[in-house]
């Protein structure tokens, strides 16, 4: 019986954290193809960049957090109308991140990084993203740069570690 309460447990906490994602940055207010964006800016915030795209329509993105494990991508499309929300620092997105690629072309799929670190000596440039696997397995992404060229020159996964590991 006290595995079944466990598990039952488990599981409405699970559902609980993601209702508090969603709620936590005003996503549940929005609704895709009805919400503006003004009605995405007065629940969201501002952005911390608008990207304009050719067809007119815009994507707005939204760091979670000084150091958060989320970033958004808002599509507005071009009468103003909420297309479609996107939570970028996962697996699947950075696994697009390719050798060669730009620093814009990075920036504009991940978004802000949590930090930029420059090392002459080896004339690379560092950018990282803090993230969640799972519900708690903290992770991080960083993506390295040619000084000279600003091409990405190769990408790493690791896992924060642990306070009983220190």
């Amino acid at each position: 019986m006290g595995k079944i309460m466990r598990a039952l447990l488990g599981f409405f906490c699970s559902l609980l954290m993601l209702g508090c994602q969603q709620s936590e940055f005003g996503l549940e207010k929005l609704t895709k193809g009805v919400s503006t964006e003004a009605d995405v800016r007065s629940a969201m915030g501002e952005p911390e960049v608008v990207w304009e795209e050719h067809n007119g329509s815009r994507t707005l993105e939204y760091p979670k957090g000084p150091a958060g494990h989320r970033t958004y991508m808002v599509d507005i499309d071009a009468q103003g109308k909420l297309r479609d929300y996107t939570q970028v620092l996962t697996n699947d997105h950075f696994a697009t991140i390719k050798v060669g690629m730009s620093r814009d072309e990075v920036r504009r799929k991940l978004g802000k990084p949590r930090t930029v670190g420059k090392f002459n000596l080896k004339n690379e440039e560092v950018w990282d993203w803090r993230y969640l696997e799972g519900p708690s397995i903290e992770r991080f992404f960083n993506v390295h740069f040619d000084l000279e060229t600003g091409k990405v020159t190769c990408c790493l996964l690791y896992t924060s570690p642990s306070p009983r590991d220190s």
